[in-house]
């Protein structure tokens, strides 16, 4: 057991050879393989979608209830991490991660890098789709069971349509510039509006403008990623949004989504008092909780191009660039935005 390791690949994902990988055991090769560092996003959407249940009803109806939380929650990181399993398995079929390819850089692909063969990677696949699958069925059949009731036939579709968005979203909707939208509607409106309504029963188009605020911090990581490999990926004819749009574009429109971040908390304060208290302001501290080099080195980066050569400074996580930038900025801005919710969970039970 190596809980160095459990907690190093939470944060990066670490560059390993083979050697080292025969020498880990199985959690941490769960976690390197499903490149557990982006499942904390997942995580994430997961837990707002809980704190936002917990502060709807009234103590005698109400719309928070623990086991489904913690059914929505392994039910969307496990769904999560099948999913990154299929991509690198499409990518491999499709050839897209051979030749020093983007992905192989900042992190072993398991199947490019000779981590596993095919037949363990569906082992694993099979293993941990299992486990998103009974706890979402086990949402689906219980549903009549939750705070507020609710149909289950809506939780399936739910599921369904959070399914399909991301089998689908390797190919072939990051092919055709949809990608981007997919991570704005999954990690929003499906993992947040369609986790609440799992949790309590209840459908809330209030609780999908909320969520729309931490839903823009994960499409910033992945516009990022997009920028940083859009030569690689227009060569390989993956026609991602920075790739239509080009990278001046683009760095633009992730500095739009960071402002908006801030912007919408605001306008939640205002119009959803519901969800959005005013200790949901605390979420403008988030810049002031980075590091001074680090504000500084994510403006910078995102108002001037890629550098065509590593800088000095970058050499533990190069070839990201702009995504290192951004997931420094959504993970700063998450954990904020979840103490902000749940302070006002508290503030809520103690005035009910």
């Amino acid at each position: 057991m190596n809980t160095k390791m459990w907690i190093k690949a939470l944060k990066v994902i670490p560059r390993i050879s083979k050697e080292e990988w025969e020498e880990l055991d199985l959690i941490s090769r769960w976690l390197i393989a499903t490149r557990a560092a982006v499942l904390v996003m997942t995580f994430t959407s997961a837990l707002i979608a809980g704190l936002l249940a917990a502060i709807s009803g009234t103590p005698e109806n109400p719309a928070f209830s623990w086991w489904r939380f913690l059914l929505v929650v392994v039910g969307l990181v496990f769904a999560h991490a099948t999913n990154n399993l299929v991509n690198d398995l499409t990518d491999y079929h499709k050839g897209v991660d051979k030749d020093n390819y983007y992905r192989t850089q900042y992190g072993p692909q398991p199947l490019e890098s000779g981590l596993l063969t095919i037949k363990q990677l569906y082992g694993y696949i099979a293993g941990t789709g299992a486990i998103a699958s009974a706890a979402g069925l086990a949402l689906i059949l219980t549903q009549g069971f939750s705070p507020q009731g609710g149909s289950p036939w809506t939780t399936l579709a739910l599921m369904a349509a959070g399914a399909a968005f991301v089998l689908f979203y390797t190919w072939p909707l990051k092919y055709i510039a949809l990608g981007e939208l997919t991570v704005l509607l999954v990690w929003g409106p499906l993992m947040i509006g369609g986790g609440f309504y799992a949790i309590s029963g209840m459908w809330s188009w209030g609780v999908v403008a909320a969520s729309l605020p931490y839903a823009l911090a994960t499409v910033t990581v992945i516009f990022g990623k997009h920028i940083d490999k859009r030569n690689e990926d227009k060569a390989k004819k993956i026609y991602t949004l920075p790739v239509v749009l080009g990278e001046k574009v683009s760095r633009g429109l992730v500095l739009g989504m960071m402002t908006l971040q801030y912007i919408l908390p605001i306008l939640g304060v205002i119009y959803l008092p519901q969800y959005f208290s005013w200790l949901m302001l605390l979420v403008l501290l988030s810049p002031i909780l980075l590091k001074k080099v680090e504000r500084e080195r994510i403006f910078y980066i995102f108002t001037h191009a890629r550098p065509t050569q590593m800088p000095a400074e970058a050499k533990d996580f190069w070839p990201l660039w702009y995504v290192a930038a951004a997931f420094i900025h959504t993970r700063v801005y998450g954990g904020m935005f979840v103490l902000a919710m749940l302070l006002q969970t508290l503030l809520w039970n103690v005035i009910h």
